[in-house]
């Protein structure tokens, strides 16, 4: 395992070090408005930070979801998981304007029309909704949690954007 300590930082947010088994030293900085900042410490010098990457929300949770083995899993990994290999999970913020602002699940018929399924919502208040019906209507600036295949996904966001396939 990894070397992980914790710390709040008062008035901006959580800083994370990490020390992996390969002796490499990152600290990731979470801000309360959700940018993320990744700092690389010179193996040589630990006080040197030999890199540094800002991503917003979104851009964090995809890469998350790339180092998580959401988007690939290397076909050599055998565990239970390998069967989920093609699954992705993303996250896609409803814009104001989409067409499927005030519509239904059922009404856009996302399942049957994208193969992809909304295994929850975030709303902008940052109350979820876990597996939501095909009742739930889509807010604005609402965080959508989907669950496909890469062509599945694609689909999806066809769909939310235009409200058509």
């Amino acid at each position: 395992m990894p070397d992980i300590r914790e710390s709040d930082l008062p008035g901006i947010g959580r800083k994370f070090q990490i020390i992996t088994r390969s002796g490499d030293k990152l600290t990731i900085i979470v801000h309360d408005d959700g940018r993320r900042e990744i700092y690389h410490a010179d193996p040589d010098d630990p006080d040197n930070w030999i890199s540094m990457v800002t991503l917003d929300d979104t851009e964090a949770r995809q890469v998350a979801g790339i180092i998580g083995g959401l988007a690939y899993r290397p076909q050599a990994i055998e565990s239970v998981e390998v069967a989920l290999n093609k699954l992705i999970i993303e996250w896609y913020k409803v814009e104001p304007h989409s067409k499927c602002v005030g519509r239904t699940i059922g009404e856009l018929q996302i399942r049957q029309k994208t193969g992809a399924t909304v295994i929850a919502i975030i709303e902008k208040d940052e109350t979820q909704v876990v597996n939501p019906g095909p009742d739930c209507v889509i807010k604005p600036d609402s965080t959508l949690v989907v669950m496909g295949e890469r062509q599945h996904i694609k689909a999806f966001r066809q769909l939310i954007s235009t409200g058509s396939e």
